[in-house]
């Protein structure tokens, strides 16, 4: 057996890095069954807060979108309307299209925070392609969909062994953040957790809660 590849922590930097949003539209939104719908609308929309909430350079692409692909959800477009958005009209994977290499690029920005429907097609090429042109790539796989939780396992190993790093929504917004003393911070992210990341908000709530009215117990444990 051949040993594990030495592997370096990358961190996310907040000031070199950007977002993408790649055709989460309402069409292929239906094709999305690794997730159950309400769930799934959350991730997407938890993706792109972090453009806003982080003042990240954002990129919006859609495919075909005046087909049955449809158009991206109103929420995200209220969310950045002054953000690039690249309707691709015909382009399987992103990067063939040439407006928006020339957004990517005009952000002037190395890593890349993305994530698609689906997983394995408009992620997972696009994550390559981005890859092979030097960039860093952190995929948020909770906002990716796919037909199925096999085909989106697979689209994400294929993509780790490639080099993307796979990492869920909390992970990219901590690593973005890095501490809670930052700016943005507590005074930002924990309203963010609160809509978004509802087990961590509620966390946040209870301890609010305690602080508020709370009492200890006979019993309970300190």
């Amino acid at each position: 057996m051949s040993a594990p590849k030495s592997t370096v922590f990358e961190r996310i930097d907040k000031d070199n890095a950007m977002l993408l949003v790649v055709d989460m539209q309402i069409g292929l939104f239906e094709v999305v069954r690794d997730y159950q719908f309400d769930e799934y609308k959350n991730n997407i929309l938890a993706h792109a807060a972090l453009g806003k909430v982080f003042d990240l350079p954002t990129i919006l692409t859609t495919s075909t979108q005046q087909g049955p692909n449809g158009p991206l959800p109103k929420e995200i477009i209220e969310m950045h309307p002054s953000a690039p958005l690249i309707k691709r009209q015909g382009e399987v994977n992103a990067w063939d299209n040439a407006d928006f290499r020339t957004a990517v690029k005009a952000t002037g920005k190395k890593q890349v925070i993305m994530a698609g429907i689906t997983t394995d097609v408009c992620t997972t090429f696009l994550a390559l392609s981005l890859l092979e042109e030097g960039y860093t790539v952190f995929a948020n796989h909770e906002a990716s969909g796919a037909a199925s939780r096999r085909i989106a396992d697979e689209a994400n190993a294929r993509m780790r062994q490639a080099g993307v790093h796979v990492l869920s929504m909390f992970a990219i917004a901590c690593d973005l953040m890095r501490n809670w003393t930052y700016t943005p911070g507590a005074p930002q992210m924990l309203p963010f957790f609160d809509r978004y990341f509802s087990v961590y908000g509620y966390l946040t709530r209870g301890h609010d809660a305690a602080i508020e009215s709370g009492q200890i117990l006979p019993g309970e444990s300190q």
